[in-house]
């Protein structure tokens, strides 16, 4: 692969996700990184598999391109790529069909390939998905009326989506699982509370559903990344168990969830300060506002802030909401607040808790003490993020009304009357 329309290759999937806001910057699970991680694993497990004649140097080259582009979905409405808009993109280009044609590769195979790493690989995107593919044999004089070519491409391109789903786990510690998994979460428009049982399901049929690939593609990957991988599942499996018993104990009112007023002497203490912070740090990037200035902020008698503790005021703290003036904030450009420089709407942030305990209403509990102290601070208007169908939920309940849509993130800035 040492022609130079590989090279360009790798340098136009880049450049493509950094022009379409699918770079690094992207806090979305299919974003660039997920890109070349899956083709950086793909080549590697292929590599290393010794053992194994499963792989001609052709198929490196196919699995290089179709894993360089599986994602590129430049009409995103979602995270989850369309493989459909992928598949329109990669036909049409007539860039990338100059980089195939002098790479000699066949488009009718890396669509193939790409349509294999659709998931879930069941009901209608598998009937559909394969449909698609026995057309695409058709078209193709590699794969036309040979049955075993046609075999090992579906071989090739379950071994892709495999490692589509393995390589980002592999290839980091468990901050890094944990990161992407909010990531995954905050782009599918998720609950935290679906993060880790969401995570764990993922696992489970990983290693459940796919246990002979997936054993083959990590039996052939350095121990390190083995070992990544694995360290990741069982974190996952741990703190599930974790949220269970959470959630046993709050059933059996063996916990009790308190919302608490905080004075200003406590909020200087810097083991208070620690532990939000701490806190704090769970929310997924794009939802940790004020970070550079945290501390001062907390400090800040303008600032309305209480804390979720367990079973009384001075219990274990587990979450806390945080806001002020909205003046005092830099939201997204794209936002226009009618309200801003009037000094009548307080900005609520994202709320913060900790994992194991969303889900348990104690996030609700602290967000109507915080319209309360609003209130009596004389505010008239609430502003803050929430998921799309949140807001709905509120249009009625609390005549809430939405702002600015935001996709494909589905978290959309909204607004109450207080």
């Amino acid at each position: 692969m040492d022609q130079d329309c590989f090279t360009e290759m790798l340098d136009y999937t880049i450049e493509l996700f950094e022009t379409q806001g699918l770079g690094s910057d992207y806090y979305g699970y299919h974003n660039i990184n997920h890109e070349l991680e899956v083709t950086h694993v793909a080549l590697l497990s292929a590599n290393l598999n010794n053992t194994s004649k499963r792989f001609a140097k052709d198929d490196l080259k196919y699995l290089y391109a179709a894993a360089l582009f599986h994602d590129f979905d430049p009409q995103k409405s979602v995270d989850k790529p369309h493989e459909e808009n992928v598949l329109r993109f990669i036909s049409s280009d007539k860039k990338l069909r100059k980089l195939l044609d002098d790479a000699k590769l066949d488009i009718e195979i890396i669509k193939v390939l790409i349509l294999r790493t659709t998931y879930p690989w069941s009901g209608t995107l598998r009937e559909n998905a394969e449909k698609q593919i026995k057309e695409c044999f058709k078209n193709s004089p590699l794969t036309r009326d040979n049955q075993s070519k046609q075999e090992h491409f579906m071989n090739l391109g379950w071994y892709l989506s495999v490692v589509d789903r393995i390589s980002g786990y592999a290839l980091g510690n468990f901050s890094k699982a944990m990161e992407m998994a909010k990531m995954n979460a905050h782009a599918l428009a998720w609950r935290p509370s679906l993060i880790v049982r969401s995570s764990v399901a993922y696992f489970e049929e990983l290693l459940n559903k796919e246990t002979e690939m997936c054993r083959f593609i990590l039996e052939s990957l350095p121990t390190n990344m083995r070992k990544n991988f694995f360290d990741t599942v069982l974190a996952f499996m741990n703190i599930r168990q974790q949220e269970i018993s959470i959630q046993a104990n709050y059933t059996y009112d063996n916990l009790k969830l308190v919302p608490t007023i905080e004075k200003i002497d406590t909020r200087k203490d810097p083991e208070f300060m620690k532990t939000l912070f701490s806190i704090f740090l769970e929310l997924p990037k794009p939802l940790q506002f004020a970070r550079d200035n945290f501390e001062e902020s907390v400090k800040d008698q303008n600032i309305i802030l209480n804390t979720l503790r367990l079973n009384d005021c001075h219990g274990e703290i587990v979450g806390f909401a945080k806001g002020g003036p909205l003046e005092n904030y830099r939201l997204r450009p794209e936002i226009r607040d009618e309200n801003y420089g009037l000094n009548n709407t307080i900005f609520l942030e994202p709320l913060a808790l900790k994992m194991g305990y969303w889900g348990l209403k104690g996030g609700s509990e602290m967000r109507h003490m915080f319209i309360m102290q609003a209130h009596a601070k004389k505010y008239k208007y609430l502003t803050s993020f929430a998921l799309r169908d949140v807001i709905t939920s509120r249009v009625d309940k609390e005549n809430a009304e939405f702002v600015t849509r935001f996709d494909p993130e589905r978290w959309d800035y909204y607004r109450i009357k207080i």
